[in-house]
């Protein structure tokens, strides 16, 4: 039986570290979808269509090996769209000690709303753990060079969006 798994997040914007949980994620699922969160109240740089079309060009430039990818936007519970596409793993990433408990909270209520989804962690890569988009969407408000963080089509998307 096939493994559908979903690795939600606003990536606004993705980066290295988004990118990197991706792949690893292909270890544990055999079709991962990244699920895409409308979070109007985030303040997002990018609208829910620009961030699956960053992240659809980005998926065709990676190999994922077996695994197949799917990008999709969702604005409804996670557990309610977990159902929706058949996703039975939910992958988290975690960068610190620090997000674990706010993760480990968002697990259990998820677990309470249907016990058929487990989650796994996935501890961001060592050269990764520092990168937080709300940092390099700031950063690059302000023209600062995130270059290091992001792949080349989000920079350059970034440099569009807060060319002065």
């Amino acid at each position: 039986m096939r493994r559908v798994g979903l690795y939600p997040g606003t990536f606004d914007p993705v980066t290295n570290g988004h990118l990197d949980i991706m792949q690893r994620a292909t270890h544990v699922v055999d079709h991962l979808i990244i699920a895409v969160a409308n979070s109007p109240g985030k303040n997002p740089a990018f609208t829910p269509p620009e961030r699956v079309k960053l992240l659809r060009g980005l998926i065709k430039e990676h190999d994922f090996g077996d695994c197949t990818i799917e990008v999709r936007s969702f604005g409804s519970l996670l557990m309610h769209f977990a159902d929706e596409v058949g996703a039975r793993v939910i992958i988290r990433g975690l960068r610190a000690v620090s997000d674990f408990e706010y993760e480990f909270q968002l697990a259990t209520m998820n677990k309470h709303l249907n016990p058929k989804v487990e989650t796994v962690f996935l501890t961001a890569s060592e050269s990764q753990q520092f990168i937080a988009s709300s940092l390099v969407k700031e950063i690059a408000s302000l023209g600062g060079d995130v270059s290091d963080f992001v792949p080349e089509k989000v920079l350059q998307a970034l440099k569009i969006r807060y060319a002065d």
